[in-house]
């Protein structure tokens, strides 16, 4: 895969990177009139901006507990065999779990941190099953009471 060197984002691109994480459904048009620029140079900015790979993509954030997900972890588990091979295989292994929404390589007492979302404790123990079944040592399982903060916003741009 090719590299994109990015260039330094100016205020205009700031202010559209924040108006979309924001609200990704509003239109080049909307765009175009909240920063007053063209809305044909608004789309080639925001094309640009996803070419060098400030934009990752854009996407539904979905209400997980009205889709029946009722249970929110937080995982935090090690193993004991730190090669390299055996972490990478670790790892995509935990890409490929649809359970596991975030995936996060950590320093100190663990290796990863995982957020999880279940249906259920079966699923949740289904999930811990595989987890032990992955050669995993040392698992700790918190449950989300409640969300207090649920963001994707960057703070890149001073109101």
């Amino acid at each position: 895969m090719e590299s994109v060197v990015s260039r330094v984002l100016d205020q205009m691109d700031l202010k559209l990177l924040d108006l979309l994480q924001k609200d990704g459904q509003l239109s080049n048009l909307e765009l175009s009139k909240r920063v007053n620029l063209s809305a044909p140079a608004v789309h080639a900015r925001i094309k640009r901006l996803e070419t060098e790979g400030y934009i990752k993509k854009q996407v539904a954030i979905l209400n997980h507990e009205k889709l029946g997900f009722d249970l929110l972890c937080f995982v935090f588990m090690s193993t004991n065999e730190h090669r390299t091979e055996k972490l990478e295989a670790v790892e995509r292994t935990l890409e490929s779990m649809e359970e596991v929404l975030e995936c996060h390589c950590l320093t100190g007492e663990y290796d990863y941190l995982l957020k999880v979302a279940c249906k259920d404790r079966k699923g949740l123990e289904l999930f811990i099953r595989r987890l032990n079944e992955m050669g995993i040592t040392k698992i700790q399982t918190s449950l989300a009471l409640r969300e207090i903060k649920d963001s994707t916003v960057l703070p890149i741009v001073e109101d």
